[in-house]
């Protein structure tokens, strides 16, 4: 069955940027001239999703106005003869359907997956946490989406992680089957150190199947009180179902971590033609660079 809608949980609260998120929604903070979560979503429309679901909390209003239609600034840019910008603007909504859930209480990722439960039915679908930005030249989810027509069960994206951070992340282990795909034979979250199987780590995007939901309507909350899609994957693999992961071609931000976050920044200005006019932002980077080493 075709995958034609995406699930993007952005209820978190953004601690970690505070005060940055005091005010605003971590995922509409700019990388360039645009919001993480528009890339994220640009990503989703580019390998043919048709939908997007937002599950959002009652902090988190700007990314609804965000990819809504703003009349009065689309007419003060008719107004003024900006047409670049305005065609920039109304793009926005016109990418997807957009279609907003909320998740009443911070009760895990899990959860927040579930909140789109009915809209989603029995159909399977991509998951995009909305912070995970891949700069590729295939859409990464485009990438999983083709695993799973092939193999016809979930898929998760998956990337090497030097041993030293493994404790941090999930851990697969399994069988490779292809150059880039895994049957995986194990989920491990966050594993003490020294004790990861392999050092393959969930990258937060995937694509699940009704199997996956049902698991997540019928499990029990953690002890933080939590229900989680890595448990989800667990019970799944404990049943002896299908789970493949797939390592993605193209280069992961996690711009939930602010060295990412500013990592990102620098090179997607590196790549912006306006910024990097007449290669002065790479200059300033090779200045800087030289200064402090």
């Amino acid at each position: 069955m075709k995958i034609r809608k995406a699930i993007i949980p952005v209820a978190g609260m953004g601690t970690r940027f505070l005060p940055a998120t005091k005010a605003q929604p971590k995922e509409m903070l700019a990388l360039v001239d645009k919001p993480i979560i528009q890339y994220i979503v640009e990503e989703a429309v580019a390998a043919g999703i048709e939908q997007i679901i937002f599950v959002t909390s009652s902090s988190k209003r700007s990314i609804e106005d965000h990819f809504d239609t703003n009349f009065e600034l689309e007419y003060r840019l008719k107004e003024k003869g900006k047409l670049k910008e305005l065609k920039s603007v109304q793009d926005i909504s016109n990418l997807a359907s957009f279609v907003f859930v909320r998740q009443k209480e911070p009760r895990g990722d899990g959860h927040a997956i579930l909140q789109a439960k009915d809209l989603i039915s029995d159909e399977p679908c991509a998951v995009m946490f909305g912070e995970e930005i891949v700069d590729s030249d295939k859409p990464c989810i485009g990438q999983l989406m083709k695993v799973y027509e092939k193999y016809d069960a979930p898929v998760i994206a998956v990337e090497r992680m030097p041993q030293e951070d493994l404790h941090c992340y999930g851990v697969i282990d399994g069988k490779k089957i292809e150059e880039r795909t895994h049957k995986m034979t194990a989920f491990v979250e966050k594993p003490e150190p020294g004790e990861a199987p392999t050092d393959l780590i969930f990258t937060g995007k995937a694509v699940i199947t009704p199997e996956v939901m049902k698991i997540l309507e019928n499990a029990p909350a953690g002890k933080d009180g939590e229900i989680r899609l890595a448990d989800a994957f667990q019970q799944l693999l404990k049943k002896k179902g299908d789970l493949y992961a797939y390592e993605f071609e193209g280069r992961r931000y996690d711009c939930g971590n602010k060295t990412q976050f500013l990592i990102a920044s620098v090179d997607y200005g590196l790549k912006d033609p306006e910024v990097n006019k007449n290669n002065r932002f790479t200059e300033y980077i090779k200045k800087r660079a030289a200064e402090l080493d």
